[in-house]
């Protein structure tokens, strides 16, 4: 503790630059599992050179999956992690190629048949990307869709990206850098977009390629169908129509209205000539472009349509939406069965052989019978009905209580998938986050470990946080969300570096009880463990006095960048209670000086990383155990005898100490003071003399003076004597109460 002046100056103050974040995103026990809803499917079925098919599933946990099937039980061969937010849309490009697109404002494609090797970002779009279509006959046309109104058409043979993060390959032989960075990459702008947090980046097309724009939206595009030749591409989403055009040219043929609503998902025929459109006006639309007319409306639906896949004849369509249920419909006698119903909305359907996968909100993906090389099998079973041509008509029946039964009762095969997240509370002791998931279980994580600690069960949300309260005070030093049906941490500096903590109360050990131990700095250690790990045979990185990293070449040039550096940093221990586990391991979402964001495993990481990838403020803290300049560090609090008591004063003034500080120590200070700088037999409390000592005064020989003489002295604020082991942060909170300054009051202890 030391004397704060009463008054002072502060000095001008410098706007800092808005750092880029880290996020690392924790796992359940099984990450073999999505763990929030599927938007989108797709089947690779089986060929000449291999007699495997395989379901590719992409969910707004961020991730896509591949599920192979042995003796029909599923199995999870390959999880493609690079996307950090939702995964909207994916769609095979011929036999080896997956694209995917995701609300971080990317297009992505994979080898398929890899264990999640993505090979190139396509960095274009400035807002979320919504939605995909290719040619199934010519897999180089991919056209994509999104927020603002934006539609491109990509050559992906052509195109390299734009920008390439740490953790995707390219093909590009030119380039010389450790992630495949070539001397001509453009480096990116970033800037926000609308309302949304997302940062969408802006690139100058690499080596002379950009995709051809479909311009004419002026409203967000949540649905595309491309023909099998990819000479005819259709779009809608909130404007209400559908427009057509040339992906070739990007020119517009013609604009198709009929929906009321937003159009949200679309089919064409391998012709181009016949085009299926689902809307949230419950409606279902079968149009002829060639004609420019709808040609017959299906009120099959009581509430948005949303997904739809239809038999290669295009004399059949499945359907399924908002109202959770999925309908077989004849497109030319209009006779509708219903198939099944689920307990989510249905997001997205996908046919393999005579079966129908079907994906919802929930993280689970299920498949139905669906008797797909002839429907009419399905009819026969009974229970059809005409479809209407107005959704009046349709929502009419269902008031009535004539729906039929559905014609299946369980699936066929599931893919179970993990609850995701739907309640979140960070306890007290800013370690700690009591969750409860969409099964209302709920579980106990230490986000410094990356682990569950307990798992309640199905127990009160509520119950059990109460139960859990610990009148402690720590500052928040990370904020966290769950829209990623896990817990998402995030971590930003200098905001991250303001909590503290005493290595005893961590219970590490091999250093010193009164140690401080700062909790961002140390999770970073057991973040980017394998990281170093890989990278100890590497030479350091150095840096500058303006805290730029600096290569090896350019710290040669500088020897001395790095003296005033903690060289053994790196080399630093991961204490134990930073551990993240190697089964299960998180993942770090974040934005180094060049590209854009990316995603990738704790444990996948080789140490080739270049360090421009991470975050410079990661970096110095991991490497050169250097913080920024942290506010609120210390409190300021005055020390006063209790009212009414004769004993001394033993400071004037304000006093300041750190957050984390005991009471015990203040205790310690005026003991201190108390028998240093007065006769201890002058003292008295309320009118008579007091005994002082605790013990018989016994200490070994070669004790100072003052250590033999063992005062019995209380802390108190706001007449609460105070416990030894709270901090005065603490106090502050749960006892003070006040914005004032604290004022802490000290008496001899009474005896009881």
């Amino acid at each position: 503790m030391h004397r704060v002046a009463s008054s002072g100056s502060n000095g001008g103050s410098v706007r800092a630059r808005k750092e880029k974040k880290l996020t690392y995103v924790l796992n359940d026990a099984n990450d073999t599992q999505h763990c929030a809803g599927v938007n989108c499917l797709d089947v690779l079925k089986s060929s000449v050179s291999s007699d495997q098919s395989y379901l590719f599933t992409g969910s707004r946990d961020g991730t896509l999956k591949r599920w192979s099937f042995d003796e029909d039980a599923p199995l999870c061969s390959a999880t493609f992690e690079s996307h950090v937010d939702w995964v909207n849309d994916a769609a095979l490009a011929g036999d080896s190629t997956l694209v995917s697109c995701s609300s971080d404002t990317t297009v992505k494609t994979w080898d398929s048949l890899s264990d999640g090797v993505c090979t190139r970002t396509l960095r274009q779009h400035s807002d979320y990307v919504t939605c995909l279509a290719v040619a199934a006959n010519n897999c180089n046309v991919v056209a994509s869709g999104g927020l603002g109104g934006e539609v491109f058409i990509w050559d992906i043979e052509a195109a390299l990206s734009p920008v390439t993060k740490a953790n995707d390959s390219t093909e590009d032989s030119s380039s010389n850098g450790a992630n495949g960075l070539g001397s001509s990459q453009p480096v990116a702008s970033l800037r926000n977009v609308g309302s949304s947090n997302n940062i969408s980046v802006q690139s100058s097309p690499s080596h002379g390629y950009a995709p051809t724009v479909a311009k004419g939206h002026k409203e967000s595009v949540y649905a595309l169908a491309m023909n099998d030749t990819g000479t005819t591409l259709v779009s809608g989403g909130t404007e209400k129509v559908l427009r057509v055009w040339d992906p070739r040219t990007g020119s517009k043929s013609m604009k198709l209205r009929g929906h009321t609503d937003n159009v949200r998902v679309l089919l064409l025929d391998s012709t181009g000539r016949f085009c299926l459109s689902g809307s949230s006006d419950s409606m279902i639309r079968l149009w002829d472009l060639g004609q420019q007319r709808c040609l017959h409306t299906y009120a099959v639906h009581t509430d948005s349509v949303w997904a739809l896949a239809c038999t290669s004849s295009f004399t059949h369509v499945y359907s399924g939406g908002r109202d959770q249920s999925l309908y077989l419909t004849d497109l030319g006698t209009r006779e509708s069965v219903l198939l099944c119903t689920k307990e989510h909305p249905i997001q997205q359907l996908a046919l393999q052989d005579d079966s129908i996968w079907v994906a919802t909100t929930d993280s689970s993906v299920e498949r139905w019978p669906a008797e797909v090389q002839s429907p009419q099998k399905v009819f026969q079973r009974g229970g059809s009905f005409l479809a209407g041509n107005l959704s009046f008509n349709r929502a009419r029946v269902s008031l009535e209580g004539l729906n039929p039964p559905p014609a299946y009762k369980e699936p066929s095969i599931t893919i179970p998938g993990s609850h995701p997240i739907v309640q979140h509370e960070i306890l007290n002791n800013k370690r700690q986050i009591l969750t409860k998931d969409a099964a209302d279980s709920v579980k106990l994580w230490n986000i410094t470990k990356g682990v569950v600690v307990e798992d309640f069960g199905k127990i009160s949300f509520e119950e059990k946080k109460e139960e859990l309260f610990e009148m402690v005070s720590i500052p928040s030093w990370f904020t966290v969300d769950t829209r990623l049906g896990c817990l998402s941490v995030h971590l930003e500096t200098p905001q991250c570096f303001s909590a503290e903590m005493y290595s005893a109360d961590l219970k590490v050990s091999g250093r010193p009880e009164d140690d401080k131990i700062n909790l961002a700095r140390e999770t970073l250690k057991g973040l980017m463990g394998h990281w170093l790990a890989k990278k100890k045979h590497k030479p350091k990185p150095q840096a500058s006095a303006s805290g730029d990293i600096l290569s090896v070449k350019d710290s040669k040039k500088n020897p001395t960048a790095s003296k005033s550096e903690d060289s053994s940093a790196a080399n630093d221990p991961v204490y134990p209670p930073f551990e993240f586990p190697s089964v299960s391991p998180p993942s770090i979402i974040t934005e180094g000086s060049q590209g854009g964001p990316w995603r990738k495993k704790i444990t996948e990481f080789t140490g080739t990383e270049d360090e421009k990838d991470f975050p410079l403020w990661c970096l110095d803290a991991v490497l050169n155990n250097r913080l920024p300049p942290r506010e609120n560090t210390k409190l300021s609090f005055f020390l006063h005898p209790c009212e009414g008591s004769n004993v001394q004063v033993v400071t004037l003034g304000k006093l300041s100490a750190p957050r984390i500080l005991r009471v015990h120590k203040v205790t310690n200070y005026v003991v201190e003071k108390m028998v240093l700088d007065s006769p201890l037999d002058s003292l008295a409390i309320d009118g008579g003399p007091q005994p002082l000592f605790a013990g018989n005064g016994l200490l070994p020989s070669g004790s100072k003076p003052w250590q033999k003489l063992k005062p019995s002295i209380e802390i108190l604020c706001n007449n609460q004597v105070l416990a030894p082991e709270m901090s005065l942060a603490t106090v502050r909170v749960y006892i003070w109460k006040k914005p004032e300054d604290l004022i802490l009051n000290y008496r001899v202890a009474i005896a009881r």
